[in-house]
């Protein structure tokens, strides 16, 4: 494959559905690549939140268009058992909660699974299950194509605004984790196909090797060059002067720009800030939760020690040591030089530039589900 060929010539994709309204969701179960890709079929919602969980499927984007399609295999669920309209309804709304809450930083999840909750909503009382289940699909569907649009429009924002030369990038943010070509690895891709070369430096991003094994793995499929580095380079890297930007996607952004991304992030920033390296961030306009004023009321998961201690269940620590593992960390509005989103780019970062880009329905986090739907 020629390199100039990057945008076009490769199909990867993390998520998809297979056949029609009786047809079923498979994931691309991302913990074997880059040696092994094979794919999960989710013929309930239990293997659905099972594959979020263990980050079968991971990165917000695709995580939001698992959980919408992870509905209407709860709808499905509910034809196949000859369930009444009331009792399907019932169904996918319980469905829905489990869905939204198996991880619970990303915003995406929650915003997916409740967009499709509110085709249920406008539905009337006595729709057949048949019925739900295709309206159902038909909306994740569309979430879908409306994500790689947005990874589109994400690309060509991006590329107008990074700087020229090398970039850091941290954990992944390409099609494994997206409906389309990605967020940060968007932007990198649409530089590359506009004639602009560089290399990428791409964190290994510990403890569970995105950066390494995905990043750098979707990267060279498009013939663009990638060095992986240990996080703990990175500093070492700016300051010998090897990159001119950094670029990372984000899993929930506040109404202050306030970002939660892979543990990693914040210290990237701080570090890109002592050296007078821009700092972006690229993530779709579903990925901010302007319900939340600021970074400090942003859930962060905490994972299991043995992630920390026995990578791909390897020992690497001393036995009976305990691990301190949270999966994500907040990157303060103040370090970020800009926030790159299908709209454009936020820039500067301020609670009143990112209300005035995104403000407006469907963006504000909102509670749980019941009988009558998604409710503030």
């Amino acid at each position: 494959m020629h390199a100039a060929d990057a945008r076009s010539a490769v199909s990867i994709a993390a998520v998809r559905w297979e056949g029609r309204e009786e047809g079923r969701l498979e994931l691309l179960d991302q913990t074997g690549l880059p040696n092994v890709a094979a794919w999960v079929s989710c013929g309930d919602v239990e293997t659905v939140v099972e594959a979020i969980r263990s980050l079968r499927v991971r990165g917000a984007p695709a995580i939001g268009i698992a959980g919408a399609y992870g509905l209407a295999v709860a709808a499905g669920e509910a034809v196949r058992g000859g369930l009444s309209a009331d009792a399907a309804r019932a169904h996918v709304l319980a469905r829905a909660e489990e869905l939204a809450t198996a991880r619970p930083t990303a915003v995406n999840l929650r915003w997916a699974v409740e967009r499709c909750v509110g085709v249920v909503d406008r539905l009337p009382q006595a729709t057949p299950a048949a019925d739900l289940a295709a309206a159902i699909l038909a909306e994740a569907r569309e979430i879908h194509e409306e994500d790689r649009r947005l990874c589109d429009a994400i690309g060509r924002h991006g590329a107008d605004v990074l700087p020229e030369g090398n970039v850091l990038t941290h954990c992944n943010t390409g099609a494994l984790a997206t409906g389309g070509e990605g967020t940060a690895i968007a932007v990198i891709v649409e530089v590359w196909r506009r004639g602009r070369r560089f290399t990428v430096y791409a964190d290994e991003t510990r403890p569970l090797f995105q950066g390494s094994r995905l990043t750098a793995w979707e990267l060279l499929e498009r013939g663009i060059p990638v060095t992986v580095l240990v996080d703990a380079a990175a500093a070492h890297l700016m300051r010998t002067g090897r990159v001119a930007s950094v670029i990372v996607g984000a899993d929930r952004i506040t109404r202050n720009g306030d970002t939660a991304n892979k543990i990693g992030t914040y210290g990237l920033a701080v570090l890109a800030a002592a050296h007078g390296i821009p700092f972006y961030v690229a993530a779709p306009s579903s990925s901010f939760d302007l319900a939340l004023e600021s970074g400090d009321e942003i859930p962060i998961e905490e994972r299991s020690a043995a992630e920390v201690t026995a990578p791909a269940g390897v020992p690497t620590a001393a036995p009976g040591a305990s691990a301190f593992n949270p999966a994500f960390d907040v990157t303060p509005a103040r370090l970020i030089r800009g926030i790159i989103t299908e709209k454009g780019v936020i820039e500067p970062v301020t609670a009143e530039r990112v209300v005035a880009v995104l403000a407006g329905p469907g963006l504000a986090g909102r509670g749980g589900f019941s009988d009558g739907g998604a409710r503030g």
